[in-house]
C-alpha cells in the first residue's frame, strides 16, 4: 500500500514494557508454549458406572481407589488393590477440556506420576492410556489418539511417564475422554504389591 514502510525488528528488542495496556495483538502473535495443565484426581470416575460414580476410597475388582491420605503427611493418590501373588487389572475415567489458549493442532502429551508402592512386582506392572475426543455434533468417540503403548510403573521411584496424543484435527474446547488402566502380575507372596499414581497432568502447546 502506497506510504507503508517496511522494516525488521531486532529480536527481544520490544519488551513487555513497550507495549501498551490496551493493545489489541491477536493470540497468534503471542509465544508458543508448552505448559502444564494440572488434571485433578478427583474427578476420575468409575469407568463402568451407570451412577456417574467417583472412585472407592479402596480400590476393588476392577476400580482402581482414590486415597485421600493424611493431612500433614501424604497427599491424595491413586491405588490399586494389592496385587501380591496374583494380577489385577484396574481402570478409572476422567474428562478433560482443552482450554481457550490451546493451539490448534499443537502437541499434547498426557503425563501420569506412577510408580509402586512397598514392593515392587517380581512380574510386570503397567500403565496404559485411552484417549478419544467427542464429537459436537453426535456425542460419538472417534479412534483412539494415544499412540504410547503400556508403559512399566514397575520401580519403588515415581516418575513421569509421558503418553503422546495425536492432536491432528483437535481444536480448544474439545473434550477428551480417557481410560486409565494399571495392570499388574506378581507370583511372589512377600509383602504388599500396589501401584501407585500421585499426579496426572497435561503438556500442551499453548499461546497465552
Amino acid at each position: 500500500m502506497a506510504g507503508e514502510v517496511s522494516s525488521s525488528i531486532l529480536t527481544n528488542s520490544i519488551l513487555n514494557k513497550h507495549i501498551k495496556s490496551g493493545a489489541e495483538i491477536g493470540r497468534d502473535k503471542l509465544a508458543l508454549e508448552s505448559l502444564k495443565y494440572n488434571q485433578d484426581l478427583e474427578s476420575l470416575r468409575i469407568f463402568d458406572s451407570a451412577s456417574n460414580a467417583v472412585l472407592p476410597n479402596t480400590a476393588a475388582t476392577d476400580d482402581l481407589g482414590l486415597i485421600l491420605g493424611t493431612q500433614g503427611t501424604t497427599g491424595f493418590s491413586i491405588q490399586t488393590s494389592d496385587a501380591k501373588a496374583t494380577t489385577v487389572t484396574q481402570k478409572a475415567r476422567f474428562r478433560f477440556w482443552l482450554p481457550p489458549e490451546y493451539e490448534d493442532g499443537g502437541t499434547i502429551s498426557l503425563v501420569p506420576h506412577a510408580g509402586m508402592l512397598t514392593t515392587v512386582s517380581d512380574g510386570t506392572a503397567t500403565i496404559d492410556f485411552s484417549v478419544y475426543a467427542k464429537d459436537e455434533a453426535d456425542f460419538t468417540h472417534g479412534s483412539d489418539l494415544c499412540t504410547t503403548a503400556a508403559t512399566s510403573i514397575n520401580s519403588l521411584t515415581l516418575a513421569a511417564k509421558p503418553f503422546v496424543i495425536t492432536p491432528t484435527g483437535l481444536v480448544n474446547g474439545d473434550e477428551l475422554s480417557v481410560l486409565m488402566t494399571i495392570a499388574i502380575t506378581d507370583a511372589a507372596t512377600g509383602t504388599a504389591v500396589i501401584g501407585l499414581v500421585t499426579k496426572i497432568h497435561w503438556l500442551l502447546q499453548v499461546r497465552g
